[in-house]
């Protein structure tokens, strides 16, 4: 390939896509990208003349171009989109828009000089090998199932994830990671500022998947669409999007209040499936009134979920108050198809000892978490992260 070649293959492919219809997620942005990160690659391992260009091919690439929005640092992102998600050239011929450019794709150019080790990385990350299939003894049939199962992955994401997102993807280096995010995107629709943030305050980790790097896809599934309590309930929770004044100050209502004012942003914290219904729930028990801070129902668990708030320490006693919650839940309001009501305890601190002894025989229903209001440093966190590792045997 020569260099001109090169010029006149991106911005055939950039005119050609530009005249598709916007969507609100442009698949013909990502794939006019992701065929620009793979003319560069197969220009730097096949181009006649590359070694002319050395380490300036891209700013030449952007001056010679003239294309809006193409610059020499986008260059080297639609090079890095293609090496992490170099498996869509198996994945693309659903486009409508692929087959005006499809001629000139040819997988045996550029995929025969991708390293096996690399192959396996990736392959890895969507469906997990097991030890027979490492050894070759796979059947046919569940080869040709793990096929379809790829392609269908492949064109979800390709189909339900903006490149915006995909720039933010990129810059995660562990497949399996990468994999939660891609399918939090596509469950939650997050948005790339939640995307971000998201990935920032270490979601990944706080579910629990940081210990193990080769989960199967479908407890990867069960982290974001959750079908035990375990799954839906994290350790700790963030809530500095609420930007409080005097956090250490903050009473109860008041919290209570931000949460509620920030009732979007609190839901995708609590994670996939959590539907707000009430706020400072009246119950009756005996003859006194009880309040319960917030009531969601879980659509995915089918339960209700209780949540109360401590601006202090963990104490025994309010755990013996929400469990009388629960309680009343499962005696007055739980249906005959729901599952069993849930409660989570939200507080500052948390030990871990005294959680397990006052869980003791309500571990199934009854849940201890952190909360902070202002993020820590990324080192404390990860510090506490691992912590919490430590201590796997303690219910959440």
């Amino acid at each position: 390939m020569q260099f001109q070649n090169l010029i006149s293959f991106i911005d055939e492919t950039h005119q050609t896509l530009q005249q598709s219809a916007v969507k609100a997620v442009n698949s013909h942005i990502t794939l006019r990208n992701w065929l620009i990160g793979y003319y560069i690659v197969e220009f730097e391992q096949k181009g006649e003349d590359r070694a002319k260009y050395g380490t300036k091919l891209l700013k030449e690439l952007a001056n010679s171009l003239k294309i809006k929005g193409l610059s020499a640092p986008e260059l080297s992102r639609c090079r890095q989109f293609f090496n992490t998600y170099y498996l869509f050239i198996d994945f693309l011929n659903f486009l409508p828009a692929y087959d005006k450019i499809k001629n000139k794709i040819t997988s045996n150019k550029i995929l025969g000089s991708v390293t096996q080790e690399l192959e396996l990385e990736i392959l890895g990350s969507v469906t997990q090998v097991s030890e027979n299939q490492k050894r070759g003894s796979a059947t046919p049939e569940l080869q040709k199932s793990e096929i379809e199962e790829d392609e269908a992955y492949y064109t979800q994401i390709f189909t339900q994830i903006s490149y915006t997102h995909f720039v933010e993807l990129i810059k995660i280096k562990e497949p399996t990671k990468r994999k939660f995010y891609e399918l939090s995107i596509i469950k939650n629709t997050l948005s790339v500022r939640e995307l971000e943030r998201q990935i920032a305050t270490l979601t990944y980790e706080r579910v629990g998947l940081s210990s193990n790097t080769d989960l199967a896809f479908r407890e990867l599934k069960n982290k974001i669409i959750p079908e035990t309590t375990n799954d839906a309930i994290k350790s700790i929770y963030f809530f500095d999007f609420l930007n409080l004044p005097n956090a250490h100050l903050v009473q109860e209502n008041q919290l209570e209040e931000a949460l509620i004012n920030h009732l979007e942003k609190f839901i995708i914290e609590l994670g996939n499936g959590f539907c707000f219904e009430a706020r400072q729930k009246r119950i009756l028990i005996d003859e006194d009134y009880c309040f319960v801070d917030l009531v969601f129902y879980h659509r995915l668990l089918k339960c209700h979920i209780l949540i109360e708030l401590k601006v202090d320490k963990f104490k025994h006693e309010h755990l013996s108050q929400l469990n009388s919650y629960v309680g009343y839940y499962n005696d007055q309001v739980k249906q005959m198809d729901d599952s069993p009501t849930i409660g989570i305890l939200l507080c500052t601190e948390k030990g871990n000892k005294m959680v397990e002894y006052a869980l003791a025989g309500m571990e199934e229903k009854l849940f201890v978490s952190k909360y902070l209001v202002q993020l820590p440093q990324k080192e404390q966190l990860i510090q506490f992260l691992e912590n919490e590792l430590k201590n796997n045997d303690i219910t959440q």
